[in-house]
């Protein structure tokens, strides 16, 4: 697997990409998004765990009721979700409006909306934002639609691979917007992954959610699960190889090249955390069940105290002891070790005197921070990325409004 530097959404054969500004948000930043493939495409997707679900998901469990797509249609600045029949309809619209404008069946659209709650869509700026970005598709237009899905993000998130599978050069490309509100199943994430493969519908659903399980459902940064979010994996086969199957010599191959895009695509969105000085791993290990050790992972990836702490480059290893005991989870204190990167600060559940405290304070000085956690109870493990909690994420989400 070869990552192409600078690549996007566009590197995959068949796909076009725009990002335009309609006037959802203020001066000319990009706010409108389209994704179109010249064949329809198997297409696979996971949403949002919240019962308060935006009007944009129920659209696009329709239309994927058939597991094929063409298109996808994202605006960003407002969510479009607690708006009622009103919102569902005015998804609907945006299906509507995008298949007329690219002349395709409005049943191969998928919509996605991200931004502020309880706010109804400017249907009529958005209406001729939609005919601007059909006009304005492009195979370089990629770096667009990756600006125009940002919210509170800092930088796009975009990443592209190419793998040889029967000979041929296949290409797999994702991007993703995600700052803050995250937590697993899902979290404040939108992420959109195309690639020329073919492949059966089963194959591309499970290889969706596996993945999705393994990387965006393993990271948090303040332990709220949001209203709109969604990962959506279009596959068009313009590549030319045969239908992959779950029974095909290269199936391993693309399974591992979707979770590859999908982790490096998550902590990107962690590593870009609101406000964030730190991007943390919490792997806890020596559990009795790999449930065990990621609901331990994360009652400490989402301490309050374990969080500030970092941002404050202290080892207060206590609450890193203390979170993994409130876990709701049997450990046996007398057997946890904690290890800060290679430093070791408890031992058979007990600190000690740490004669390498400068290189420990140096260490908690860099933007990466490793805590290991070993219970010496089983066998299972898990890892979860974090960040550290700042003043400026109080700031942010102080001045955001819902």
């Amino acid at each position: 697997m070869k990552i192409i530097e600078n690549g996007n959404l566009t590197l995959v054969r068949g796909i076009k990409a725009s990002g335009i500004h309609c006037g959802i948000k203020s001066g000319s930043k990009k706010d409108l998004a389209l994704i179109y493939s010249e064949s329809l495409a198997t297409a696979a997707g996971v949403f949002t765990n919240n019962l308060v679900s935006a009007a944009p998901i129920h659209i696009c469990k329709e239309n994927l009721l058939d597991h094929q797509a063409r298109s996808i249609i994202i605006n960003s600045g407002i969510a479009n979700a607690a708006t009622g029949e009103k919102g569902i309809d005015d998804a609907r619209q945006m299906a509507y409006l995008t298949a007329s404008a690219l002349q395709i069946h409005t049943n191969s659209v998928l919509v996605s909306s991200t931004g502020k709650i309880g706010e109804y869509l400017p249907m009529e700026k958005i209406a001729s934002g939609i005919q601007k970005a059909a006009s304005s598709l492009s195979i370089d237009g990629g770096q667009n639609a990756a600006e125009a899905i940002m919210t509170t993000d800092t930088f796009p998130k975009q990443i592209a691979v190419r793998i040889k599978m029967a000979g041929t050069d296949v290409n797999l490309a994702g991007i993703a917007k995600g700052a803050g509100m995250i937590r697993p199943n899902m979290a404040t994430m939108l992420a959109f992954l195309v690639t020329d493969a073919a492949v059966e519908a089963n194959l591309l659903q499970d290889c969706l959610r596996n993945a999705v399980n393994q990387t965006f459902h393993r990271i948090t940064v303040d332990g709220d699960t949001s209203t709109n979010d969604m990962v959506i994996l279009m596959a068009n086969g313009l590549s030319g190889i045969e239908a992959i199957s779950s029974e095909s010599k290269d199936a391993n191959k693309f399974i591992d090249a979707v979770e590859f895009i999908c982790q490096k695509l998550a902590l990107m969105i962690v590593n870009d955390g609101e406000g964030a000085t730190k991007l943390i791993c919490i792997h806890v290990k020596g559990a009795l069940s790999e449930k065990d050790a990621e609901k331990i992972a994360f009652r400490i990836a989402e301490s309050p105290l374990v969080k500030t702490s970092l941002f404050g480059e202290g080892c207060n290893w206590g609450r890193v002891m203390a979170a993994a005991g409130s876990a709701g989870i049997f450990v046996d204190p007398k057997k946890i070790d904690i290890f800060y990167g290679s430093v070791q600060v408890v031992q058979k559940g007990t600190g000690f005197a740490l004669k390498t405290e400068k290189v420990l304070k140096t260490y908690l000085k860099s933007r990466n921070i490793n805590i290991d956690v070993d219970l010496h109870m089983g066998r299972k493990s898990a890892k979860v990325w974090t960040t550290d909690l700042t003043p400026d994420y109080v700031h942010i989400n102080a001045d955001y409004k819902t």
